[in-house]
């Protein structure tokens, strides 16, 4: 294998500090961003960690940050979304014809293999589709995908029926060679054609790989075909004949050699004391399934030891083992198992092999990449990829001794992706090292249910989805007891390893599982000595660590960096005595009691020196949603972008300031919406998705109240009284919004203190055909206050609202002239200009353009947590707000989100000013100014006396992200 290439990658610089180790081990590499249309948050790239994990030969780049036409998906954690099983918690969707995702190749490649995700059809049985793949903008080829393979509904072990609850395992993956190397620059485009098969395409990552020439015959080898006449074209079942050759190759001692060609197997290959070598794993491929007994398919099998792992009957065939000196290498296995029976023999790799290696296998479509049955000896799998297994990667399952599994990337797993079960006799001196393990659609990345003696070292854990965690020490599972043995014993080394965005939450239990958990179920974890040593803990989705079920004893963690919990740094409900030595923990969601403790003192840590961030504990007997932070981009429990069709278990935001009774501007005319650029406040936002989104005058950018925490209310002050008509509704009216009905009641006050009820609470349903607009008409009461209380949406568990409009037939009150409600400029004479305080707040904003939801007018709602983004990769961009009339400032004071996660960045902008929003002169030429948390992500901007009504930031670059953000832009003039 080649040595790991340089992953395609933007380097987040606000970000990069964040994610190095508390003992400086890690410098993390992020996705690159590219000439995208869509936005998307950065997170962390599995591939991106230096000296860890698999070294791959593929470099990958992820959709959501390729140039799109398409819907960016997520971030979103919550199991049972689609986005939640991507890759970084992110994809783009495509659903109609013409859309893409286009990757400019960043190193030579021949080669592409890409993750994707098709709905699944009213049956169940799967839809088949394809996708147009261009290259420099010429159609090269259609490549086929499918649904066949993805979508799982119920309970374990789950079956394939759409009526059933918990649709899950969505993605599926599939390769083409191109044809001819294309250096670097090209353009590899995945489009849409047609949605006739498929109403959409989501796309997670592309893999480019420059895959050499095959590998021809050795000498003196067996050749399948010309020797056995085994039939490449795999028409027909040639398990015989590989069957003989396989003998004839032991018998003689000579290599089997598997030419090019798609090979049908309808039952096991087994193998002893024999070598069976192909010409690459992308030319020599084995599959297929017997038709009538569906038990039985293609796989490579050693022999079966009497008494062992396997509890199923043994054909003669198959015993006598474990077989010894095997070697399998430089060939797939790509299956065709589309279900779950644990007792099915669909394994690609199977029975007991000693003194046996696997090298550079493709393993995928199986039902287990490897289920290896010992007793056995000195076993190793290395350098091979196993994607889209329905059940685990590999287990190691009883009295497999002195073994390993190295350098292997594992993704898309249905179960634990690598796993180690001693159920009958013990697992001692087995080893994990090297590996990348990436989204196990249920259970852990890298699991040892008791075992002596194992090594866990230099992997890399990411995107763990429900059930599990990243890395599992546990006395679980049936057998594994010290009375048989099989118990965790003896010294289990857990060193350099890196988790990122692991451990989710348990949908038995309803309750987050740790990065990193202990549990003792069968009996407490007693007499070994576990030592974590040189790990980093990141973004982890609920606590960083865990124990449960039964007590722990003989922990060690040293130098561990433990960066961003989603709840806590430690979650103690069982006994565990443990030493922490240099254990830093920072950015986790309850700062203020990182520890959830309900045991006392059963959870005993013994201070080794060097430990920061660990002060305080709790034990509630609630748990909080989960706070996700991106490595530098709030978002509270999985809210996403775009809207979802199921619940979040987001955190309610903060409270948006109370509305001001203060006299504010007199009254525009009747025309109009009245509503526009006026201040707008809530009960609650989530995601920085603030209030004056809903009264911006863009319908794209959207407020979101609080999740989960109904009722929740959206407020306009219009300024004066008016005598209202009606009030106009809207959400974005993109069809990724489907139709929702949110129940809602329209209050009105004169004062901001006391309201009465205009209309009472009714569901009204928005739906993008009809321009996802609703109408409410209004008596004619004198309101300056309008105010909607939300008490339930069928589309998220939220209110929703990208605009609040209000019109109506004249002022209640004695009214001036005032400044036009459009955003757009206007040389009318605005109000008398108030003199102090900040000017800018409630007031007009516009930009040059927006990131999702991110609008302007999230820069002048008074809520430093929510913010304004630019579109992304297309500096220069603008932010601009109208004053209302001509004012001497002396200061614009602009702010970024105070939290810790918004690390410290630089942006490059100008300063302008305008009396009539068309003639602007510089204020402030182009200077940098650092944001920095540590003294609140504000800067001040000193200006000169000169007469301003329109204020202009010009941004032409950011360190910490490809856009302008700005969370408040304030105007002083005293």
């Amino acid at each position: 294998m080649q040595n790991p290439p340089t992953r395609a990658r933007r380097v987040v610089a606000s970000l990069a500090a964040l994610a190095t180790g508390a003992a400086g081990l890690l410098a993390v590499a992020f996705v690159n961003a590219g000439p995208a249309h869509a936005a998307a948050v950065p997170a962390l790239s599995p591939l991106g960690v230096p000296n860890r994990g698999a070294s791959v030969p593929f470099v990958e780049q992820e959709a959501e940050y390729a140039a799109t036409n398409g819907t960016v998906v997520g971030p979103d954690r919550l199991y049972g979304h689609l986005a939640s099983e991507a890759s970084g918690r992110q994809a783009v969707t495509l659903n109609s014809a013409g859309q893409y995702v286009e990757f400019t190749l960043t190193a030579p490649a021949n080669s592409i293999d890409f993750r994707y995700s098709l709905p699944d059809t009213p049956d169940g049985k799967g839809r088949d589709a394809s996708m147009d793949l261009l290259v420099d903008g010429q159609k090269l080829k259609s490549v086929d995908v499918t649904s066949k393979y993805s979508w799982y509904y119920g309970g374990y072990p789950f079956n394939n029926n759409p009526g059933d609850s918990n649709p899950h395992h969505f993605f599926d993956e599939t390769r083409t060679l191109l044809g001819s190397t294309y250096p670097i620059g090209t353009k590899i485009r995945l489009q849409v054609s047609s949605t006739a098969q498929s109403p959409s395409f989501t796309v997670d990552l592309a893999d480019f790989e420059k895959v050499a020439d095959p590998i021809a015959k050795p000498a003196g080898a067996i050749d399948v075909v010309a020797d056995f006449g085994a039939d490449p074209t795999g028409a027909t079942d040639s398990t015989a004949k590989f069957q003989a050759a396989v003998n004839a190759g032991a018998a003689q001692g000579r290599t089997v050699y598997i030419p090019q060609g798609n090979f049908t197997l309808y039952d096991h290959v087994v193998v002893d004391k024999v070598t069976l070598a192909g010409a690459g794993p992308w030319y020599s491929v084995l599959g297929g399934r017997d038709p009538i007994n569906r038990n039985r398919a293609a796989g490579i099998y050693g022999k079966y030891v009497a008494g062992g792992g396997y509890g199923g009957a043994i054909r003669p065939q198959e015993a006598g083992g474990p077989s010894q000196n095997v070697t399998l290498k430089d060939f797939a296995i790509i299956g065709d198992v589309r279900e779950r029976v644990d007792d099915d023999q669909v394994n690609a790799l199977g029975g007991a092999m000693s003194n046996s290696t696997v090298d550079n296998l493709w393993i995928q479509h199986t039902k287990v990449g490897a289920w290896m049955d010992g007793p056995m000896d000195h076993f190793t799998i290395r350098n091979s990829r196993i994607l889209d297994q329905t059940a685990d990667g590999v287990n190691f399952h009883t009295g497999v001794t002195n073994s390993t599994v190295t350098n292997t990337f594992l993704r898309n797993t249905g179960d634990d992706g690598l796993a180690s079960w001693p159920e009958r006799v013990a697992n001692v001196n087995d080893s994990f090292t090297h590996n990348t393990v990436v989204l196990p659609i249920l259970a852990n990345n890298i699991v040892t249910y008791g075992g002596k003696d194992f090594t866990i070292a230099d992997n890399v854990m990411a995107d763990t989805i429900t059930n599990g965690g990243g890395l599992h020490i546990a006395n679980r599972y049936p057998g594994v007891t010290s009375g048989n043995g099989t118990a965790v014993a003896g010294t289990i080394t857990a060193a350099r390893n890196t988790l990122i965005r692991t451990g989710n939450s348990d949908y038995n239990w309803q309750f987050g599982v740790g990065a990193i958990w202990f549990d003792g179920l069968n009996e407490p974890i007693n007499g070994a000595t576990i030592n974590v040593t040189d790990t980093d803990i990141l973004d982890s989705s609920y606590e960083a660590i865990q124990t449960i079920e039964g007590g722990v004893t003989g922990v060690n963690l040293t130098n561990v960096n433990i960066d961003g919990a989603g709840t806590y740094a430690i979650q103690a409900q069982a006994n565990a005595q443990m030493k922490f030595t240099n254990v830093k923990a920072k950015n986790i969601a309850q700062a203020a009691t990182p520890i959830h403790n309900c045991v006392g003192t059963g959870f005993q840590i013994t201070d080794g020196g060097g430990n920061s961030g660990l002060t305080g504990s709790t034990c509630t007997g609630q748990w909080p949603a989960p706070v996700w932070t991106y490595n530098g981009v709030p978002v509270g429990g999985g809210s996403t972008s775009s809207p979802s069709p199921s619940p979040s278990a987001s955190v309610p935001g903060s409270p948006s300031p109370s509305p001001s009774t203060s006299t504010g501007p007199t009254c525009p005319s009747g025309s109009g919406n009245l509503a526009q650029g006026r201040p707008a406040t809530a009960s609650g936002t989530n995601a920085g998705l603030g209030a004056g989104n809903a009264v911006d005058g863009d319908a794209n950018s959207y407020w979101e109240s609080a999740n989960n925490a109904f009722p929740q209310w959206l407020q306009v002050d219009l300024g004066c009284s008016q005598s209202l008509t009606r009030a106009v509704l809207k959400l974005p009216p993109a069809s990724a919004w489907a139709a929702r009905t949110q129940t809602l009641t329209v209050q009105g006050s004169t004062d901001g203190t006391t309201f009465s009820t205009l209309v009472g609470s009714t569901g009204y349903t928005f739906d993008p055909a009809t321009g996802n607009t609703v109408t409410v008409n209004l008596p004619a009461t004198p309101t300056r206050y309008v105010r909607l209380t939300f008490t339930g949406n069928t589309g998220w568990p939220a209110g929703q609202l990208s605009e609040l409009q209000a019109f109506g037939g004249g002022a209640t009150s004695s009214p001036s002239s005032s400044p036009s409600s459009s955003p757009s400029p206007s040389t009318s004479t605005g109000p008398a200009c108030p003199s102090t305080g900040n000017l800018a707040q409630g007031k007009s904003a516009t930009a040059s353009g927006t990131s999702q939801s991110y609008g302007p007018g999230n820069a002048v709602d008074g809520d430093a947590n929510s913010y304004w983004e630019s579109a992304n990769n297309a500096f220069p961009q603008w932010l601009q707000v109208d004053l209302g009339c001509s004012q001497s400032l002396t200061r614009a004071v602009l702010k970024l989100p105070p939290a810790s996660a918004w690390a410290a960045r630089t942006q490059t902008l100008t300063v302008q000013g305008s009396t009539d929003g068309t003639t602007f002169s510089t204020l402030v030429g182009s200077t940098g100014y650092t944001f920095d948390p540590a003294t609140g992500n504000t800067v001040t901007v000193n200006l000169p006396a000169t007469p301003t009504r329109y204020v202009r930031l010009t941004f032409t670059g950011n360190t910490g992200w490809p856009a302008g953000q700005l969370s408040e832009l304030q105007a002083y003039a005293s």
